[in-house]
């Protein structure tokens, strides 16, 4: 019934647009002067909104759909003013009858009365049919001569893709010097020091043989932690909640987790959202200064919202070598990803990842 009443309202509308267009439709010839061209922008902006369709471009569009639409618009006033003649038939029916007089010579009773509730069922039935079928049609037409050109966003998606490609493509490359270069500036200026302090225990200084192995016990250390920023192994066998446990503890500062999810996400979503938050917490230790930090990762639906607020510094640039490959991991799901950091704090980190 509310589906009924809504297109109804929606088709009585389009009647009243389809009428303006007939007063409009002379002056559409005329349709390259500026007057006449905003009144069919106007127009049809003001249809497409009543459809809920998307606009294209409608400086040439706008005078095509309003002569083409005219006709449609017609006969969905016809259908609602035979709804209404229906209902005033009925309406005065039952009132007449009601109070025992006859209708145009026919008095009250049962067969009667049964038969004028069937027909006019049926009636009404066709009538509601003729009004969604109708609002159908508008939409479909509007959609075709107002809408984006279907080329047109084609060509925007492959454009998109292909520059998500790239930005995953330059992530993984940043992602392969970062680590790079922690092997080379940590893990392995470390595991020569150890190689000298074994090399000289060797020589008859055995009291070195403590320091080489708390050197060793850094390294592996520091090997872990290399290791768990090209993708955490616990993931995959204890789960997000788990694994962003994991990064609190390992973060140097307080962090609270929330992690609120109906079930598990697909693995890319789920190592996504550990990355996002994983760089966030990251950043805020060693760059804004925190003292504290907010993580929220709750389920709507089919997206996850992640959210990370820390107390810091604020400034952090979203162009930034960390940020910027979260945002382009985050966008090659069809994700959205947004940074929030004035001066001064805090920064807030939200991504949102469908996983329907």
């Amino acid at each position: 019934m509310r589906r009924a009443a809504e297109g109804l309202g929606a088709v009585v509308a389009g009647t009243v647009t389809a009428l303006l267009g007939l007063v409009l439709l002379p002056a559409l010839p005329f349709a390259g002067r500026p007057a006449v061209r905003r009144a069919a922008r106007r127009l049809a902006a003001l249809e497409a909104r009543r459809l809920r369709v998307g606009l294209g471009h409608l400086d040439e569009r706008a005078p095509r759909y309003l002569a083409a639409r005219v006709p449609l618009g017609l006969l969905g006033g016809l259908v609602a003013a035979l709804l209404g003649y229906g209902a005033a038939t009925a309406g005065r029916a039952a009132w007449t009858w009601g109070r025992g007089r006859p209708v145009d010579g026919m008095a009250p009773g049962a067969p009667l009365i049964a038969y004028f509730c069937l027909a006019g069922l049926v009636l009404l039935f066709l009538n509601v049919s003729g009004l969604v079928g109708v609002h159908a049609l508008e939409r479909r037409l509007a959609a075709r001569m107002l809408g984006p050109d279907p080329t047109a966003a084609l060509r925007h998606r492959i454009a998109e893709l292909a520059e998500s490609r790239a930005g995953v493509l330059t992530a993984v490359d940043a992602e392969r010097r970062r680590i790079e270069r922690d092997l080379h500036d940590g893990l392995q200026q470390r595991l020569v020091a150890l190689s000298m302090l074994i090399g000289r225990a060797r020589r008859g200084r055995p009291e070195l043989l403590a320091q080489a192995h708390e050197q060793a016990q850094q390294a592996l250390a520091e090997l872990r932690e290399v290791a768990w920023r090209v993708y955490p192994s616990g993931l995959d066998a204890l789960g997000l909640a788990d694994a962003l446990a994991g990064v609190a503890e390992r973060a140097g500062v307080p962090v609270a987790v929330v992690c609120d999810l109906p079930g598990r996400p697909p693995a890319a979503v789920e190592t996504a959202t550990y990355f996002v938050v994983s760089e966030a917490v990251t950043n805020a230790a060693k760059h804004a200064r925190a003292t504290a930090v907010a993580v929220e990762v709750r389920g709507h639906g089919t997206m996850i919202t992640v959210r990370v607020r820390d107390d810091g510094a604020g400034g952090a640039d979203p162009a930034g070598g960390g940020l910027s490959g979260l945002a382009r991991r985050v966008a090659a799901l069809d994700g959205r990803f947004t940074v929030a950091s004035p001066p001064g704090g805090p920064t807030v980190i939200e991504a949102e990842l469908p996983c329907g």
